[in-house]
């Protein structure tokens, strides 16, 4: 509700000792009224609707939030100078301060930029700690409460939202906030909000008022509701370094976002100037060399494949909605099929031309399929190139498929029970990957599958461990058996190469793992794997003999292979248990001679965390909140961290053509980012209905030469780097 001025109409009458001499607005929870106090002092009335005016509990509630808000007082807020809450009609009076809404400057005059801006931000965050301060909670910051005077800005409206939100008054469907601008905390738990919800809405009004656009926006206050709880924040053309800061405010873990002072210091850094000139640099001109495989590495943990991913409840969007689960699946997302704003549309910077497949356009499939059966249970999805003609696609919800890499086209498909598990490889005209027979009747054990290339007839498989990886070697497959006492290795026509037993003096749960094209075996207790240590096992690939290398941290996971040597992360195991799937902390690199077993020990800085890919000598760190770390895998220095703005994204993928670092979230959104300093080069949007499987599975993009080929949901489609728009069909 508007409290500034160019309110429209005298309304005469008076409310307590004032004059009511104009109304400036109304809004849900009253009438905003300009009034003149005897002494010919301006101030801005608001009114109580009277259907809040006839509950005893929200008249309650209002005289503790005006006492409170009373003791606010600050150069950015407009102060409460008068206040009756046991009239027939409530109502509070606060200073009237001349000047537009942030909405209205917005809508006349365009975004904010340079200092503008910079007052903007810190005049909000200090008019917040002061509301805070005085225990209150604003739970309604949004542009049309922000005033910007001339003097810097003023927030508004505190001291009335929190009275109006009780459960009587939400279950009537009424909506206590305003959707674009509420927490994730407002929707599930409105009553248990902390001071930390106007955090949120504070990224939101800035990127707001930096873009004029919404960072959540739907069709409908539930489809907006949902993509607050659910989706990432739209953050295109909010420019650097205010990008980073909005989104560590639109974490929707109130725990992570930032406390008020630490907003204030990172807003005191940015520059007066940040126009077009500061914003996301365009695709770089980088000189054309050799494309990537795209082919990832090979490394498996104790924990399986980078550990079991754990279900994402679905939340409901709360009373205050009323919208019942009917509603939020019929709801599906929608979004542009290009670039936004800042994106490489329109650059003229000069960018190499892409190798694409031949024939290659733009597509997108849906690989769902009718085939019923019991899934496998990790929430893997996925595709692996097959040279440059093809890629092969398993996950939730489908089968293994062959797929033109040029035009998305299904070529075959395979298996008689849809998988959870994206394929292991493609080598020497093989496709491996899992099945799941159906044991509705009787427990059968998932099988390692080896299918023809070209028509993807089984070949052979071979029972495998349930819940650890298999993975290919130079010479063959190695995996753990389903009793998950011996690793097993098999040639590629599935003969059996050798069985060694999986022991260590660690322990004996043990899974597969390969660095640098050999087989190993990392081994933890199996009563509780945090606690003790982690044995690095080398397999002779021949024999299969086992010869335990080193003792590593509890829960160490393997990475790759830096200099010839395998390269595995440690865990700070203090915080691990606590923390969120996929937001783990970590403490070190750990660097193994594969000769001698001696371990070098490499720190990393506080607050690494994440789940960690080592991509061209480098480990990024992805937290789910879309917040990316690089340390150097040589020495573990940290070389940046910055918030992309998109949540939930998958491991990243690097192409040195494009010197660029390739990201995808799990509605499909996919982001570029500056290798050298994790700048945002492009973002596109989200794919208009990635499948139901979307919000439970992980998001995954390779490279076919050039072309972006990624899985969102039980969706691939494929886009070029240079001209990156997301398929809308």
């Amino acid at each position: 509700m508007s409290l500034g001025a160019g309110g429209t109409g005298s309304t005469g009458g008076c409310v307590g000792d004032y004059t009511l001499v104009d109304e400036l607005g109304s809004g849900g929870m009253g009438v905003v009224h300009l009034g003149l106090s005897p002494s010919g002092r301006h101030v801005a009335i608001k009114v109580v609707h009277p259907q809040y005016a006839r509950d005893r509990e929200f008249r309650a509630r209002f005289r503790q939030e005006v006492a409170a808000a009373r003791r606010v007082s600050g150069a950015f807020t407009a102060p409460v100078v008068d206040a009756d809450p046991d009239a027939e009609q409530p109502w509070m009076a606060t200073l009237y301060v001349p000047g537009r809404t942030l909405t209205e400057a917005v809508a006349e005059d365009g975004p904010l930029t340079g200092r503008a801006l910079r007052t903007l931000a810190l005049g909000l965050v200090e008019a917040l700690r002061d509301i805070h301060r005085a225990g209150v909670v604003h739970r309604d910051l949004k542009p049309s409460n922000v005033l910007v005077a001339d003097d810097g800005p003023r927030v508004i409206d505190f001291g009335i939202s929190r009275a109006a939100d009780n459960e009587d008054l939400t279950v009537t469907g009424r909506l206590i906030g305003t959707p674009p601008f509420m927490s994730p905390e407002q929707f599930a738990a409105p009553r248990d909000v902390t001071a930390a919800s106007d955090v949120f809405s504070l990224g939101s009004v800035l990127a707001y008022a930096s873009t004029g656009n919404r960072p959540f926006e739907g069709g409908s206050p539930y489809l907006t509701g949902y993509r607050v709880m659910h989706e990432a924040p739209v953050l295109d053309g909010v420019p650097e370094p205010l990008r980073a800061v909005v989104a560590r405010c639109l974490d929707k873990d109130p725990a992570a976002r930032p406390p008020l002072d630490e907003v204030q210091a990172m807003l005191l850094a940015l520059p007066e100037r940040t126009d077009a000139a500061a914003r996301p640099a365009p695709v770089s001109a980088a000189a054309p060399t050799p494309a990537p495989s795209g082919t990832a590495p090979t490394v498996g943990s104790a924990r399986g494949a980078g550990r079991r991913r754990t279900r994402l409840a679905l939340v409901a969007l709360a009373s205050a909605l009323a919208v019942t689960a009917g509603a939020v699946t019929a709801a599906r997302l929608t979004d542009d099929a290009g670039t936004r704003a800042g994106d490489t549309a329109g650059s003229t910077s000069p960018v190499p031309a892409p190798g694409l497949p031949a024939g290659w356009r733009a597509w997108r499939t849906t690989l769902a399929t009718a085939v019923e059966g019991e899934p496998l249970d990790n929430l893997e999805s996925g595709c692996v190139p097959g040279g440059t003609t093809a890629v092969y696609c398993a996950g939730t919800g489908f089968t293994t498929a062959r797929l033109d890499a040029a035009t998305g086209r299904t070529l075959w498909r395979s298996g008689d029970s849809p998988q959870t598990s994206r394929p292991i490889g493609v080598r020497d005209g093989h496709v491996y990957a899992y099945l799941k027979p159906d044991s509705r009747q009787s427990y059968r054990p998932r099988l390692l599958v080896a299918l023809d290339e070209r028509t993807g007839r089984r070949l052979w498989s071979r029972p495998v461990r349930e819940d650890e990886p298999s993975l290919l070697f130079d010479g063959g497959v190695v995996t753990t058996d389903n009793e998950a006492t011996h690793f097993v290795a098999y040639d590629a026509a599935g003969r059996r190469l050798w069985r060694t037993p999986a022991a260590s003096s660690a322990g004996n749960a043990c899974a597969a793992a390969v660095f640098g094209g050999s087989p190993y075996g990392l081994c933890t207790a199996a009563d509780d794997p945090a606690k003790g240590a982690t044995a690095l096992v080398r397999l002779d690939p021949s024999g299969g003999t086992a010869r335990e290398l080193a003792r590593l941290p509890a829960l160490a996971t393997g990475l790759g292979t830096v200099g010839g040597q395998p390269l595995l992360v440690a865990p700070d195991i203090a915080r691990y248990g606590s923390a969120k799937d996929g937001d783990w902390p970590y403490t070190a690199l750990l660097r193994v001679d594969p000769g001698s077993g001696a371990v070098e020990r490499l720190a990393l800085a506080a607050g690494t965390r994440g789940t960690p890919t080592l991509v061209g000598g480098v480990v990024y760190f992805v937290r789910p909140d879309g917040t990316v770390t690089a340390v150097r895998a040589a020495d573990g220095t940290r070389l940046w961290q910055r918030g992309t703005g998109t949540e939930n994204l998958s491991a990243p993928v690097l192409s040195t053509r494009y010197d660029s670092l390739y990201l995808a979230n799990r509605f499909g959104r996919l982001t570029a980012l500056d290798p050298a300093t994790g700048a945002v080069r492009w973002r596109t949007g989200a794919l208009a209905d990635p499948g139901d499987s979307a919000q439970d599975t992980t998001p995954y993009l390779r490279l076919v030469r050039d072309a972006i080929v990624a899985v969102a949901g039980d969706t691939a489609f494929s886009v070029r780097p240079d001209r990156p728009a997301v398929p809308a069909r």
